[in-house]
C-alpha cells in the first residue's frame, strides 16, 4: 500500500468519525425537545393533553378525579390542591384549584410539571386552562389561587387498555423556573 493511499484512506476514517460525532452531538441536542414532544402526542409516561374545546358531549359513566402536588426541595413555597378529588362525567369540564404561597423573603419564579396516572391514561385527559402552561412570579409572601380546567376524553371508554380505570391522579410538582434568576 502506498503512502498517499493509506493517506487517503485515513482522511475518509477521520470524516466518516467526524460525522458521526456530528450526529450524535446533534441527536443529543435534539432528544429532549423530541422526547417533549412524544410525549404530548402520545400521553406517553401520562403526560396529558392540551386542548382548545371541550368534547360536545359527556357520557353517564364518571370518574374520580384526585389531586396531588409535590414542591421541589429549593423552591420555598407551600403548595396544595384546594380539594382532595372531584367526580364527574367522562366528557365533562372539570375545575379545581390549587393554591401557593411564597414562603421566602425574595421574589421567586416557578412554574409546575405536571402527570396523570395510571400513565396509560395520561393521552385522554386534557387541559383548557391551566396555570402550569407558564411560569408564575410571587412576591414575597404572596398567595395565589390557580386554576386548572380540564375534561377526559370520552375516548377513555373505546381503549382496551384503560377498561377498569376509574380514578386518576392528576399530580403536579412545582419547582424553580430554569428562565428566573436565581438569589
Amino acid at each position: 500500500m502506498t503512502e498517499r493511499h493509506s493517506q487517503k484512506r485515513m482522511a475518509i476514517t477521520a470524516a466518516i468519525v467526524s460525522g458521526v460525532v456530528a450526529g450524535m452531538t446533534g441527536l443529543a441536542f435534539a432528544a429532549v425537545p423530541l422526547y417533549d414532544a412524544f410525549c404530548k402526542v402520545t400521553g406517553f409516561g401520562g403526560t396529558t393533553q392540551e386542548a382548545t374545546r371541550a368534547p360536545d358531549h359527556a357520557l353517564e359513566r364518571r370518574i374520580e378525579v384526585r389531586f396531588d402536588s409535590n414542591i421541589a426541595p429549593d423552591l420555598p413555597v407551600e403548595f396544595a390542591p384546594s380539594q382532595i378529588s372531584e367526580s364527574l362525567r367522562i366528557g365533562e369540564t372539570g375545575l379545581a384549584f390549587y393554591r401557593v404561597r411564597n414562603l421566602s423573603e425574595r421574589t421567586i419564579v416557578a412554574r409546575a410539571t405536571y402527570n396523570v396516572t395510571p400513565h396509560v391514561a395520561g393521552q385522554y385527559f386534557a387541559k383548557l386552562e391551566c396555570f402550569c402552561f407558564q411560569d408564575r412570579t410571587l412576591a414575597p409572601g404572596e398567595e395565589a389561587e390557580l386554576p386548572v380546567v380540564f375534561f377526559v376524553d370520552p375516548e377513555l371508554v373505546s381503549d382496551p387498555d384503560t377498561t377498569g380505570i376509574n380514578t386518576l391522579t392528576l399530580s403536579y410538582t412545582f419547582f424553580r423556573s430554569t428562565a428566573a434568576p436565581t438569589g
